[in-house]
């Protein structure tokens, strides 16, 4: 992937010399860095906001945290990894930007939160072992850069372009906001069973990931910037983080109605989906029976 020599966002706040917490508490359960990945090892991978994960298994308890207590920062020049966080993240900004505009909308860019180990948030105490995730009361993502390697060692996933997915992940989820998807979808799982309200966030995430595809065919029309394999090195993550995939690795069985994510090949699907025609409104998976 050829991204350097392209626009970088000022909107990245490098956290990674902040001091964080070392747990987490929800409606009264406080779990501990073990506790958070048998919980959510559907959402190590991109999820909405795994910190909601918690709120369903805990009875949907309020969340509080303090205020980060330094100034942000933005990276040094010199950090390759977090230039092209940014790179990618003012691609999105780009992208974003026009298909709001072209709907007559304006589309409010979030910021993007480097951070190592634990952060305060407005959804409560994030944690690196997360994976990275969306805030929707603050309007941020986060990210702990260490999971790239965990992307590439553990997941098989390796690639500039299956690092770019997982923020143009994200930034879907926060279309979703901007959309009011959020606060429906939030609603609407706050009447349902476990059961329902799993296969509702199921239509949450491969819905972020179309909306990942929809990036990247813009982006790729404006830049050219993929090469050959690129795409490949998605779809691959894509697959490897499937919860069929997930928890036949973590448990060796499937248990569907506990899915939060979708299935590989859903998340294959959907992603391509998006990629085929950069459509928006190709990305509607509330509105189809199976996802």
């Amino acid at each position: 992937m050829r991204w350097e020599d392209n626009r970088e966002s000022d909107n990245v706040e490098d956290r990674r010399d902040d001091s964080g917490g070392g747990g987490m508490g929800f409606g009264g359960i406080h779990l501990g860095l073990g506790g958070i990945i048998l919980v959510l090892v559907g959402s190590w991978v991109f999820g909405v906001n795994p910190m909601a994960v918690l709120g369903l298994l805990s009875g949907g308890g309020s969340v509080t945290a303090p205020a980060p207590s330094q100034p942000a920062r933005q990276p040094p020049a010199n950090d390759q990894l977090a230039r092209f966080v940014s790179t990618i993240l003012a691609s999105t900004e780009d992208v974003w930007g026009d298909i709001f505009a072209q709907s007559g909308r304006t589309y409010e860019r979030p910021r993007l939160v480097l951070f190592r180990g634990a952060i305060p948030t407005a959804c409560g105490t994030g944690q690196s072992a997360m994976g990275p995730f969306y805030c929707p009361q603050d309007r941020k993502v986060y990210i702990d850069l260490g999971f790239y390697q965990t992307l590439r060692n553990q997941l098989g996933s390796p690639g500039d372009f299956a690092q770019a997915y997982v923020i143009a992940h994200e930034v879907g989820h926060h279309v979703q906001n901007l959309l009011g998807t959020t606060a429906k979808v939030d609603a609407l799982r706050a009447r349902e069973s476990r059961a329902q309200a799993n296969a509702t966030s199921v239509r949450v995430e491969l819905q972020a990931d179309c909306f990942a595809g929809v990036w990247a065919f813009h982006s790729q029309a404006e830049k050219h910037w993929l090469e050959q394999g690129d795409i490949e090195s998605a779809l691959n993550a894509a697959s490897h983080i499937g919860d069929d995939a997930l928890q036949r690795q973590e448990q060796g069985r499937v248990v569907p109605e506990t899915f939060t994510h979708g299935t590989s090949a859903q998340r294959v699907g959907w992603f391509k989906r998006g990629l085929a025609n950069g459509r928006v409104a190709d990305c509607d998976t509330f509105d189809r029976a199976t996802p």
